[in-house]
């Protein structure tokens, strides 16, 4: 689903939207009001508004079509740290970054064999 919302706002304030769903601007504010009023009452301007939500759904197919293709292999760093006060190296830390999509597994392996927590 496709939902097109465009706000306009004016001293941080929203005083009136278009709302996708009803195909027509509201008003949130008084001030909002006759914008509100002259904008429903342009045919052109609703139609390009309600247009809208058409050309967001037909980008939103090519991106997410491209976003499926697009993979970024992570980069991985494993390495000891000290822990007192034996100052001896005992534990494994592993960071993982810069990949996508977001999930993933890390999973720790001794001679083939998954280690569990612990």
């Amino acid at each position: 689903r496709v939902r097109s919302v465009t706000r306009f706002i004016y001293n941080q304030e929203e005083f009136a939207h278009f709302d996708s769903d009803l195909g027509k601007f509201l008003a949130v504010t008084e001030l909002g009001q006759p914008i509100a009023e002259d904008l429903n009452s342009q045919k052109d301007v609703l139609d390009n508004y309600r247009a809208s939500v058409d050309r967001c759904r037909n980008n939103y197919a090519l991106v997410d079509w491209f976003m499926l293709k697009l993979k970024a292999e992570p980069q991985v760093t494993v390495y000891p740290t000290k822990t007192q006060p034996l100052d001896h190296h005992n534990l494994l830390v592993c960071s993982v970054s810069s990949f996508y999509p977001g999930h993933i597994e890390v999973r720790w392996f001794r001679n083939g064999q998954e280690e569990k927590a612990g």
